[in-house]
């Protein structure tokens, strides 16, 4: 083995910890780089999800629907529930639930497919690579949210 003197030995710590220092300082200015080039041309596109589907032509309908699904259900729970103790009522009055969320699940689908079709094309159009929904982001983005509703309307 090699035996080092003390000055030596602290002059290649020295060094060892110069080299890793610079790596790291290095490594953070090409990454820097990297953020700034990204900021300046963004292709990130961000939308109002909430308030698309709100404006959305079929959600009257869909309330409506939901309306009578939610009252169907309940006319149903109250006749068939009239000879039940309580623990079979609350079991038969989770399965209506159940019942109430797959339906809204249903009638949703269509709607959530017609806004995500509608924010694809718009994106593309646009040539953004990725939409988030506005309240994700803290700074930046390009708000597409009424090209997504005026997309909409247009069917």
């Amino acid at each position: 083995m090699i035996k080092l003197e003390k000055k030596q030995v602290k002059i290649m710590s020295i060094l060892i910890a110069l080299i890793f220092i610079g790596s790291v300082v290095a490594i953070a200015l090409t990454q820097t780089g990297n953020v700034a080039s990204a900021a300046s041309s963004s292709n990130v596109g961000v939308v109002e999800y909430d308030q698309i589907m709100v404006q959305h032509p079929d959600m009257k309908n869909l309330d409506e629907q939901m309306k009578a699904a939610v009252a169907e259900i309940k006319a149903e729970f109250d006749e068939k529930s009239a000879g039940m103790n309580d623990q079979e009522k609350q079991d038969y009055y989770m399965q209506c639930q159940e019942r109430i969320l797959q339906r809204r699940e249903e009638l949703l689908a269509p709607v959530v497919a017609s806004v995500d079709s509608a924010i694809k094309a718009v994106a593309d159009k646009k040539g953004l690579s990725v939409v988030l929904a506005k309240a994700a982001v803290v700074y930046g983005g390009q708000d597409i949210t009424k090209d997504v509703i005026a997309q909409i309307n247009k069917k």
